[in-house]
Parts: C-alpha cells; sequence; structure tokens
C-alpha cells in the first residue's frame, strides 16, 4: 500500500476521534461559559487543568514515543510493552500515595485551601490517564486505529452526557465551586470509562521482567520528559502566571481569575489547528519510525511537510477570518473581551505543528537531548516575558509570548536538524503558504466592512484563493518545481 494513504487513512480515523471529540468538547466551551456568569469561575477550572496537563507529561514519562522506538529496535515486542507499563505503572502509584497524603498542603499551595477535594479528584484522574497513555499507544503500534478510535469517543460522549446533565439539572448558579467539583469528578467517570475497554491490557507478566531494558528506556525517555515538561510549560504556564502575577501585583484573586477565565476561553477558538495537529501526531509518530529504515524517507517526510503546513495555514485562515461565527461558541458576551488575541494563537499554533513535525529528527536518530534543549529554551522564555510583560498587558502578553516562543522553537528545531540529522525540507514552499496566510489575513482586515455578512463573504473568498494556490502548487502549474 502507498505509505502516502497509509498515513492519510490512518490520520482520517484518528482525526475522525480527535475531531468529533473536540467539537462535541466544543459543546461545553457554550454551556461553561453559560453556566459559569462569572469568567472568575471557569477561570479555577482552567487554572486545576493547567496543573493536570504538567502532571500528565511528568507521569507517562515519555513512554509513549519511547515505547514505539524499542518495538522497531527490539525483537521481543511483549517485553518491551510490559517493561514500558510496569515502570509506568510503579511511578504513578507513588506520585498517588504522596499526593492522597499531603492533598491538603497542595491545595494550599495552588491557593485552593478550601477546595482540597480538588487536589484528590486531580490525582486520580492524572493516575487513570496516564495508565491508560500506554495501553492506547499499544492500539496505535497496532495500526488498530478503529479501535483506539472507539475507545476516544466513548469515553468523550460519557464526557458529555454526564456535563450536560450535572450542569443543567444539577448545578447551582449560587455555587460555583460545585460546578468546578462536578466537572472533575466527571472526567474521572470519562478516564475510567477508557480503563475498562483497555483492561484486558493492564496485565503485568513478571517474566517479561528486564531491568537492563527498562534502564536503557529510561535513558531514552528521559529527554523527552524534560522536552516534554519544558513544552508544557509553554502550553500552560502562561494562565498560572497569569494568576499569580496579577494578584501578586496588586490586583485581588477574584479580578485575576477573571482574567484566566477569559484567556482560557478564547484560547479554545484556537482549538481547530490542535484539532488537525493531533489527529496528525497520532498517525504519524508511529508511522515516521515505521519508515525510518525506506530508502526514499527523507522525500516522504518532505512532501509529507509540505502537506502539512499548506493544512495548518488553511485552519488559521478558516478561524480568524470567521471569527464572528466562532464567537458564539462562547455565550456569555463579558468573554469576548479577548477575542482579538485568536489569530496570534492560531499562528502560534501553527508553528507549533511545524515543530513537532521537525521533531522526528531526533526522535529517530535518538538524539532525544536536543528535543530537551529546545523546550528548556523555550520553556525560560517563555517565563521570561510573561514574567516581563504580564503586568503591563495582561493576557495579551501570554498570547504574544505563545507566538514567539513557538517561532523560535520552530526555527531552532529545523537549523539544528539541519546539521545533526538533515531533512531537505522545501523552505520556499513553507515561507510561501505561511506569508501568503498573513497576506490573506492583513489583507481582510483592511476589507472589514461594517455588515458582518460581507466581511464574511470576503474572508471566505479569500480562504478560497489560498486553496486554490496551494492546490496549484502542489501541482506544479503556477510556480517553478524548484519553489
Amino acid at each position: 500500500m502507498n505509505p502516502f494513504k497509509k498515513l492519510l487513512g490512518q490520520t482520517a480515523v484518528y482525526g475522525l476521534s480527535s475531531i468529533v471529540g473536540r467539537l462535541l468538547n466544543y459543546l461545553l466551551v457554550p454551556l461553561y461559559t453559560f453556566v459559569f456568569k462569572n469568567p472568575a469561575d471557569y477561570g479555577d477550572v482552567s487554572l486545576l487543568y493547567a496543573w493536570v496537563a504538567f502532571l500528565v507529561v511528568f507521569l507517562t514519562f515519555g513512554m509513549e514515543t519511547t515505547y514505539f522506538r524499542f518495538l522497531n529496535f527490539k525483537d521481543n515486542k511483549n517485553g518491551v510493552y510490559q517493561n514500558s507499563f510496569f515502570t509506568l505503572l510503579v511511578l504513578n502509584s507513588l506520585f498517588l500515595l504522596i499526593t492522597l497524603f499531603f492533598n491538603q498542603s497542595i491545595a494550599d499551595l495552588l491557593l485552593f485551601s478550601e477546595h482540597n477535594e480538588y487536589v484528590v479528584l486531580l490525582a486520580l484522574i492524572v493516575y487513570v490517564d496516564s495508565i491508560n497513555a500506554l495501553p492506547l499507544a499499544k492500539l496505535r503500534a497496532e495500526e488498530k486505529a478503529f479501535t483506539f478510535a472507539g475507545i476516544q469517543i466513548i469515553s468523550i460522549v460519557v464526557n458529555i452526557i454526564f456535563n450536560l446533565v450535572f450542569m443543567l439539572v444539577f448545578f447551582n448558579n449560587d455555587r460555583p465551586e460545585e460546578g468546578v467539583f462536578f466537572i472533575l469528578l466527571i472526567n474521572l467517570i470519562s478516564s475510567l470509562t477508557k480503563s475498562v475497554f483497555l483492561f484486558r491490557n493492564f496485565k503485568l507478566n513478571i517474566a517479561f521482567f528486564d531491568v537492563h531494558l527498562i534502564i536503557d528506556m529510561l535513558k531514552y525517555a528521559f529527554p523527552l520528559v524534560i522536552a516534554g515538561f519544558a513544552g508544557i510549560i509553554n502550553e500552560t504556564l502562561d494562565r498560572i502566571l497569569l494568576e499569580r502575577i496579577l494578584f501578586i501585583g496588586g490586583k485581588s484573586l477574584h479580578e485575576a481569575k477573571t482574567e484566566v477565565g477569559i484567556y482560557s476561553a478564547v484560547y479554545k477558538l484556537a482549538m481547530l489547528v490542535t484539532i488537525f495537529l493531533q489527529a496528525y501526531r497520532y498517525a504519524a509518530e508511529p508511522f515516521f519510525f515505521s519508515q525510518a529504515k525506506s530508502e526514499n524517507k527523507n522525500e516522504m517526510y518532505v512532501k509529507t511537510m509540505n502537506y502539512f503546513i499548506a493544512a495548518v495555514c488553511f485552519v488559521f485562515l478558516f478561524v480568524s477570518l470567521n471569527i464572528d461565527i466562532f464567537k458564539y461558541f462562547i455565550q456569555n458576551e463579558s468573554y469576548w473581551v479577548g477575542l482579538q488575541v485568536v489569530p496570534i494563537l492560531l499562528m502560534a499554533n501553527v508553528c507549533l505543528g511545524i515543530y513537532y513535525n521537525q521533531s522526528i529528527w531526533y526522535k529517530l536518530s535518538g538524539q532525544t537531548k536536543f528535543g530537551a534543549y529546545i523546550s528548556i529554551g523555550g520553556a525560560l522564555l517563555t517565563i521570561l516575558l510573561n514574567v516581563l510583560f504580564i503586568p503591563f498587558y495582561g493576557f495579551y502578553a501570554c498570547a504574544w509570548a505563545t507566538l514567539i516562543v513557538y517561532a523560535c522553537q520552530m526555527s531552532a528545531s529545523y537549523f539544528l536538524g539541519q546539521k545533526f540529522h538533515p531533512i531537505p525540507y522545501n523552505i520556499k514552499r513553507f515561507a510561501l503558504y505561511i506569508l501568503f496566510s498573513l497576506a490573506l489575513f492583513f489583507i481582510s482586515k483592511s476589507l472589514e466592512s461594517s455588515r458582518t455578512i460581507y466581511t464574511l463573504l470576503i474572508n471566505n473568498l479569500l480562504i478560497i484563493l489560498f486553496i486554490i494556490v496551494v492546490l496549484r502548487v502542489e501541482k506544479g502549474k503556477l510556480f517553478t518545481k524548484s519553489l
């Protein structure tokens, strides 16, 4: 089977679960912004999930990528899985015990002193999600895309149904903390739903235990953990810093959480780029590893990157030029003050997607330390930019810092990759797609009409123009082949 068709087919299946899941979760944005009349309450939810993101990265310990790599270089496939899963189980069990024992102290540190039950639920959610990660990776490695997609969709549907019932029927607007508790509890139930379907993969066989293999995997995974942890700083630390810096700077905790709530709500509108990115990554990572020994692997990587950049630039234009429609996913107009940062965040995610696609060079070559270096540099820059500019610009500083950091990481990965594991990417074509999409965006801004219908008509004509140009470039009919 043609490898591109195989990648496209698997991306479509993974994309179905991802897109359907994210679109269903999009229903939660209008739901939460409707029931949480004050953005500060939605800010609480966003802050808690920012901490979840940190913990999941640490507690999965890079074992998904490690599993894929060792699977392609070891004959004992089941042994690789068993030892990977054993490592995750031990690490997460220790985390859960420590968190449950010190839950009140942790709640105090997170500024949720009166709600230590949040910490307990968070610990359970992270534990279950981390344990589920490797069985799900096993399904991807075995190319059981439909099974993977089915489990994900069932879990998401459970999450949506319980949210609708609890938040619309049982939730009392006078007790917003009750809504936060419901959201966390429902998330736990949703995660456990996956565990039910994956349970047969939880069995451990001591006969496969190999301490030397575990040590080798940990050595490979450690830089990935550092890279992932630093990467999640770039993705979510801005919410935490936004709250802390504004609070320390003199705003009340309520005011600080209000800005977090607004920023988090509009950030959801940039999620369509990450929907595509997540679907693509599920299929691409095992695909790239499986093609590592192919004679024409570089040609495939180059073509894949061309199509990828065109796709994410299309999503950037589609959302940013139709923001007057997408804004209605946020039901409460008090959140709309943050809409101007959506195009910034969309382009930031374009850069992030390109960086993730490029990162295959250090994963294939085993030089994962470079991934750690790039992510650590990005994390330090994230912290610096946010600390310097949040006091003056609030969540606008968070959005611009995100774009600057991802653009720098994308550039650093490219130049390091060309030095240590060169892949002859078509830079002229990359520049064409990105700069052309930005040019169309600014043309749209200059042609804005007071009548929304005219603006939307012009904007979507510009999007069609982008599609036409991409198709002609890829067919070699508009520019020379050197482009």
